[in-house]
């Protein structure tokens, strides 16, 4: 068995051989010396006992990296090939594989690696070390596992030039590109860490990011949230006002009626390592992006992939997840509506419920409340219904949506996706009611109290008021960039503009985010119905609700009139003064108003421009888009369309979110194409629709809920806060006792 262990560097202190020179300082400059010992301190502490485990394909740089990573922590350096292969053969690895073949070589060079034994040291595996199941479980039991993470065409550029033609599993008819692709499902399944390395990157500057993601890995305190309306006490926030992202999924409405926000802000990509993801697929990019914003402390990083595959997989009818489609001119549409409820909901609310069931401890049953305006309620109710048996057991999930203030066909949909664990309630008023009154249940400590103690079950949120809901929208901004760029549109880089239609900004606030993250955004076009408070706050500062009453519009998931991600856009520009945040929209909640100062408003005016569109001109443009290209905008894409075109300066590419899918406003989009006479039945309508074998097609997800709709049935209660809480208790009642 091969045994390497740890190095013991105190005895440079002790022994004799210390240098003079460093008797020298010791004595002479304490201070100077107490500097270099605490930096060789915390090289080693870094380390310990504990393995740093190098892995990717071959090209990767694993042995040069592992050299001065070793050099950093002054450690024993061991290469696999080198140093344990070669030992125990008495060949070259090279001539092993030309011996023996692929299979037998990959099972000898396991059986070699279950006799490995290493402490404290630096270990550059094999390209294909981790193929052999037995051999890498058995050496990640004391390491940290590396995955140097390099594009493909790198490699193969790599592999060319270094004119290796043999490697494991190479043979007539499979490619050397088909290899690493093969490959990539193995170093997915054991890495705990990913280092992006970009094209043309110096191996020291590999090696630095290599130690800089060993101590992410190793320090989960760093990445802590706090909540926008957190006071801060000598400049930082007080201890017990810091969660978790665990801690934050589960609870998603912080006690002081703020909402979360990452303590430490978001992660920053180098413009290489966005170049990266360029060739990669959505779920790769997902994958990447959101393993750098979730702590591996709080979900792994290879259960966060399982996660991340499940959510994406089949759920979803186009294969690139959400396509960027050229419109006209300098205009793109971000399909976002090809989850299984038609909506951009489905991007968080597919991936949600899983984060969520693996955060929660296992001792506690859950109920999810949600509001909605329209599409997260049939998103959210599919979601969590699509979890294992034994999740939905012990989490449901309860859908409060404004009786008659969603289309007909989104509710068919929210009562066709209630499932035993996921239900809705429509509400006697509208969606601002629903919204408040969730904030305010989970405020009442009284009830929740009961609730835990009664039932065993807390109370969570599944709105964007959730960190997990905005998450998983930054990937798909900036997934459209990266496709722009893909699609040779422009140049990594080059900016574009985003137009989103806006209600609860949350939408926008994540493609803020993709941008603080390095994605090339120059400015937010934020498109509101005739609901358009927004568009006034952000040409005015003044956020005005006194007076003003919801319209209904055909653009109903826009029909919103108090914002609630815009708290954590405002915590941000304010540079994370959370009394300020307070004194605001305590202002809003009990004056119906508050008046931004003139320098936050001249900051946010540099990010944002708004307008808004009447329900006549989002009928016109869908009618004008359809009869010139053949395609058709829902009724939300068409407000954008129609604010992207008054506030464009057209000197870059514009990305128009697609929100939903046109199917789900079958009778506003039937109106806008000037058909007559329109049958009121939600299935003949969109049998309507087909027959204009318009682009993009009818949903297939749609349809098929509808077809099993039938006459379902739901609940219905008044505007009362207590008439919704008697709702709660009977609902957990049934589902958990």
């Amino acid at each position: 068995m091969f045994h390497i262990f740890q190095y013991q560097p105190l005895r440079l202190i002790t022994q004799n051989s210390l240098s003079s020179m460093c008797l020298k300082l010791m004595l002479s400059r304490p201070v100077a010396f107490a500097q270099i010992w605490k930096s060789w301190f915390s090289s080693h502490s870094l380390l310990g006992k504990k393995n740093i485990i190098l892995m990717g394909p071959p090209g990767a740089g694993k042995t040069t990296i592992g050299r001065i990573v070793g050099q950093k922590l002054d450690c024993p350096v061991i290469d696999i090939d080198d140093d344990v292969l070669e030992s125990a053969w008495n060949m070259t690895v090279s001539e092993k594989l030309q011996d023996v073949g692929s299979e037998e070589f990959l099972e000898e060079e396991g059986k070699a690696l279950l006799k490995f034994s290493a402490s404290g040291s630096v270990i550059s595996l094999s390209g294909s070390n981790p193929m052999h199941a037995a051999g890498m479980q058995h050496v990640k039991k004391n390491g940290i596992v590396v995955y140097l993470d390099v594009p493909t065409r790198v490699i193969l550029s790599r592999l060319k030039s270094m004119e290796v033609d043999r490697i494991v599993g190479l043979s007539p008819g499979v490619s050397l590109k088909d290899i690493l692709q093969f490959r990539k499902q193995f170093y997915r399944k054991w890495f705990d860490i990913r280092v992006l390395c970009e094209e043309d990157i110096a191996a020291e500057v590999v090696a630095e990011k290599v130690l800089d993601a060993v101590k992410r890995y190793q320090d989960s305190e760093l990445e802590t949230f706090v909540s926008t309306r957190s006071s801060k006490s000598g400049g930082s926030v007080e201890e017990d006002c810091q969660k978790y992202f665990s801690d934050v999924v589960t609870q998603g409405l912080a006690p002081d009626g703020g909402l979360f926000v990452p303590e430490g802000g978001l992660p920053k990509f180098s413009a290489g390592e966005w170049r990266s993801l360029i060739e990669a697929s959505y779920v790769e990019r997902a994958q990447v992006i959101l393993e750098r914003c979730i702590h591996p402390a709080d979900i792994p990083a290879s259960n966060l992939a399982e996660i991340i595959e499940t959510a994406y997989g089949e759920n979803f009818s186009c294969s690139k997840i959400a396509p960027v489609r050229h419109l006209a001119g300098n205009q793109f549409l971000l399909e976002l509506f090809h989850g299984p409820t038609a909506s951009f909901k489905d991007f968080a609310l597919q991936l949600m419920p899983h984060l969520f069931a693996y955060c929660i401890p296992r001792s506690c049953n859950y109920l999810i409340l949600v509001a909605t305006s329209g599409d997260t309620g049939s998103a959210v109710l599919d979601g969590f219904s699509r979890l294992n048996d034994t999740d939905r057991q012990r989490i449901a999930v309860v859908n409060f949506f404004p009786e008659d203030g969603v289309s007909q066909i989104q509710k068919s949909q929210m009562i066709g996706c209630q499932k035993e664990n996921a239900w809705s309630v429509g509400v006697k008023s509208d969606f601002d009611f629903c919204q408040t009154a969730i904030k305010q249940i989970f405020t009442n400590s009284d009830f929740t109290g009961f609730l835990t103690v009664e039932y065993g079950t807390a109370l969570a949120a599944a709105n964007s008021i959730n960190w997990a809901r905005l998450l998983p929208q930054i990937v798909y901004h900036a997934s459209a960039y990266l496709d722009l760029v893909s699609q040779g549109i422009i140049s990594f880089g080059s900016p574009v503009d985003i137009c989103i239609p806006t209600g609860n900004f949350g939408n926008i606030l994540a493609a803020f985010y993709a941008k603080m993250m390095g994605i090339p955004i120059r400015k937010f076009i934020c498109a509101s119905n005739e609901n358009n408070v927004l568009t006034d706050f952000i040409r005015t500062g003044a956020y005005d609700l006194r007076g003003r009453k919801l319209i209904s519009t055909f653009s109903s998931a826009v029909d919103i009139l108090k914002s609630s991600n815009l708290e954590r856009y405002l915590h941000l520009i304010a540079n994370e003064d959370g009394q300020l945040v307070t004194q605001l929209f305590n202002q809003l909640e009990n004056q119906g108003h508050f008046q931004l100062q003139k320098d936050l408003l001249e900051k946010l005016q540099q990010d944002l421009v708004a307008g808004w569109c009447s329900d006549e001109d989002c009928l016109a443009a869908i009618h004008s888009v359809y009869s010139t290209t053949g395609y058709i905008l829902d009724t939300h894409t068409a407000v954008a369309k129609v604010v992207a075109d008054r506030l464009q300066d057209r000197t870059c590419p514009i990305i128009i979110s697609s929100t939903a899918h046109y199917s789900k406003f079958a009778p506003a989009i039937l109106r806008a194409l000037r058909i007559a006479e329109i049958n009121q039945n939600p299935l003949s309508q969109l049998h309507l629709l087909s027959s204009y074998s318009a682009l993009p097609p009818i949903h297939w997800g749609l349809l098929e809920t509808l077809k099993k709709t039938g006459n379902g049935d739901h609940q219905v209660c008044t505007a009362d806060m207590s008439v919704l809480m008697s709702h709660i208790e009977t609902l957990i009642q049934n589902h958990f006792m």
